[in-house]
């Protein structure tokens, strides 16, 4: 049992789950920033609030008496959070892990289709050519006749 644990816990896909997730909660912190600090703010201040966290508040009457808020700007500060991580995540990860996802597949077919230079002719080309010089014909060499030896 804790060899299988010990097997699970080496495997590459666990290592890179626990980098991802570090990677992550440090990179949603300096999102998180960048949207509270700056669009929030600027946002805010075109619908004349504090925040867009305190723009688009709806108080609706409860059956008690008292007033409940509806925040649509945290809604909508959310939504643009969302939008710059996975802009973000899209243009500085997959795009580049794509692009060199193609790169190395184009260069190793680029390998499989080129053959090396050295490469010993095969047994049937070979014997192609031996039938080709027997029956007198001319070889990819030109030769009309078998070679006398001398």
């Amino acid at each position: 049992m804790i060899k299988g644990f010990k097997e699970f816990i080496l495997r590459g896909n666990v290592i890179d789950l626990a980098v991802a997730v570090v990677i992550g909660a440090a990179f949603t912190a300096i999102v998180n920033s960048l949207v509270e600090g700056i669009f929030n703010p600027a946002i805010g201040a075109l619908f004349n609030a504090e925040s867009l966290k305190t723009a688009f508040v709806v108080e609706i009457p409860t059956t008690s008496g008292a007033v409940a808020e509806l925040a649509f700007g945290a809604v909508i500060a959310a939504l643009v959070q969302f939008l710059l991580v996975a802009s973000v995540v899209y243009f500085a990860l997959v795009v580049p892990i794509n692009h060199l996802k193609k790169v190395a597949f184009l260069r190793q077919k680029q390998e499989e289709d080129a053959t090396p230079p050295n490469v010993p002719p095969t047994e049937t080309e070979l014997l192609i050519e031996i039938r080709d010089l027997l029956a007198g014909r001319p070889t990819a060499e030109g030769n009309h006749s078998l070679p006398t030896g001398r």
